[in-house]
């Protein structure tokens, strides 16, 4: 039997996964440089990986899954299971996520948004909410998504793959998907990716106490000094 981790929250009916890259500088949140520098970036992901990871261990859940591009580091907590994603294309390596646990409900959430909390996942992860629906999905403010769910992850590779990632029509083709396959869809709040610089400081603000906040604080007056000095060549 796998003992308790301690400050877990109890077992659930669903399966959480959570995709994600190792934070290495240059290779993720390249987006935020300029203003930050690729080291700063990799803190912001790191940070924000750290919040989401918290966040599962507090949610209900049969286990708990980090779908890694890359290895672990001193970010992560006890309590997950490790796998790595597969080749291809975001699309590829979403479905492959799904389908490695076709035992149940799963939820999947990404590193982009570490304003979630317990109290935004409950509804998909609670004993009874998977009666009468199939899917649950969270809209990102961008036009993606930041959380898919799925009864039968067997089924993924049928409902994901061929999906164009990365558009401003990203979620609407997706959650297509998931009705025209004849799936009962509930959804989740919106919420917002941190993608760029204003998304980061937005994002900080409304988890003020985050670890992503206080790494966007700690970093906020080189980045700002960054700005000024391209805005006057």
């Amino acid at each position: 039997m796998t003992p308790a981790i301690r400050g877990a929250a109890p077992a659930g009916p669903v399966t959480l996964l959570v995709i994600a890259k190792e934070p290495v500088p240059g290779r993720v949140k390249t987006r935020l440089t300029p203003p930050y520098a690729p080291w700063q970036a990799a803190a912001l992901a790191e940070a924000a990986l750290a919040d989401t990871l918290d966040v599962v261990l507090r949610a209900p859940a049969r286990r708990r899954v980090l779908v890694l591009d890359g290895s672990p580091g001193p970010w992560l907590p006890p309590g997950f299971e490790v796998v790595p994603q597969v080749a291809g294309g975001l699309d590829e390596r979403l479905a492959a996520a799904f389908a490695r646990y076709d035992d149940g409900p799963a939820l999947l959430v990404g590193m982009d948004t570490p304003q979630v909390t317990p109290e935004l996942l409950a509804p998909a992860v609670a004993s009874g909410r998977w009666d009468g629906c199939e899917a649950w999905f969270g809209p990102a403010a961008d036009g993606g998504f930041w959380t898919l769910g799925l009864s039968e992850p067997g089924l993924a590779p049928g409902l994901i793959r061929g999906v164009p990632m990365s558009t401003a029509r990203t979620g609407e083709i997706q959650r297509r998907r998931l009705t025209d396959a004849g799936l009962r869809v509930r959804d989740l709040p919106p919420l917002r990716d941190v993608d760029n610089a204003v998304d980061a400081a937005e994002v900080a603000a409304a988890v003020p106490h985050s670890r992503f906040a206080a790494a966007v604080g700690r970093f906020a007056d080189s980045a700002a000094s960054r700005v000024l000095t391209d805005a006057v060549r």
